[in-house]
């Protein structure tokens, strides 16, 4: 059976400071929750209950299950390495309580949004990677596995980077079909050449026109996002359906979480996330189907 799970940020909820309307969570739950979605990720730090009683009993209030939740933090500088393992002790405590069973990890250059990326030297990326294994030692003795999201503006986004985070790390990758694909990593080949070290998958699909203009430098990620870089599975470049049947094959078992990074305008719509999660999960359900 296939599990399909849902994210706070296909409704506008992120951690960016200006990124757009937040959505009660009480409304972002018993949304997906109407969509038949089975579970969500945490969302930003402190969106849901950080008390782990008060997030299980909201989470049960609409009948939806805990994947995991992301944790995107400075993992290449040593002086912040203590209060950065400290953080993902106290997220992973309360994804554990909650019933997740993984951890998301992101590596955060340490400013403010994903529009600026400055270049580590080696000796800051060997601290990225030795950071990395301590918070999955960390999560581990939670009950939980931890996966490292390369992701738009951190300092795993290229292809490069992708690659030599899996010679470096023991680590298995959050497989996010659009920030891979902005990153210019192709999401199907990567998952073809290194299916054991998929742990995760972020479904998203992309424009690619405005995938490029990022990707150069010509426009910011947020910017971006506005201007609907992401779209519903199927509406973009992405082949999805490669992608599902690819993983599948190949025994991948986790969860498919919907995510449509959006920003919500403080006087526009907000049934947006609804039609657009509904088109992809309509889409992602065809192409099970057809498995």
């Amino acid at each position: 059976m296939t599990k399909i799970a849902g994210a706070p940020i296909s409704w506008g909820v992120c951690e960016v400071p200006g990124w757009g309307r937040v959505l009660e969570s009480g409304q972002v739950l018993g949304e997906m929750a109407s969509l038949g979605l089975a579970a969500t990720e945490l969302g930003p730090p402190d969106y849901l209950p950080s008390d782990p009683a008060e997030l299980k009993a909201l989470l049960a209030e609409h009948g939806l299950g805990l994947v995991g939740g992301f944790l995107a933090v400075v993992l290449h500088d040593p002086p912040r390495v203590p209060s950065t393992v400290e953080e993902a002790d106290r997220v992973a405590a309360l994804l554990a309580a909650a019933g997740a069973g993984v951890l998301v990890l992101a590596a955060a250059t340490g400013l403010d949004g994903y529009d600026e990326r400055p270049a580590l030297t080696d000796e800051q990326w060997r601290t990225l990677i030795q950071t990395s294994a301590k918070i999955a030692d960390v999560a581990a003795g939670h009950g939980l596995r931890t996966v490292l999201h390369p992701h738009v503006g951190t300092h795993v986004e290229r292809a490069a980077e992708v690659e030599r985070f899996l010679a470096d790390s023991e680590l298995q990758l959050c497989l996010d079909t659009g920030h891979l694909l902005i990153g210019g990593v192709d999401p199907v080949d990567l998952a073809r050449r290194h299916p054991d070290r998929i742990g995760h998958v972020h479904l998203k699909d992309v424009r690619a026109e405005i995938a490029e203009e990022v990707r150069a430098g010509r426009l910011g990620y947020t910017a971006a996002v506005q201007r609907g870089v992401y779209v519903p599975l199927g509406d973009g470049d992405v082949d999805v359906e490669a992608l599902v049947s690819l993983l599948r094959e190949a025994g991948y078992t986790g969860w498919f979480v919907l995510e449509q990074d959006t920003a919500l305008g403080d006087d526009g719509p907000t049934d947006t996330p609804v039609r657009d999660t509904t088109r992809s999960l309509a889409h992602l359900k065809k192409i099970i189907g057809k498995g």
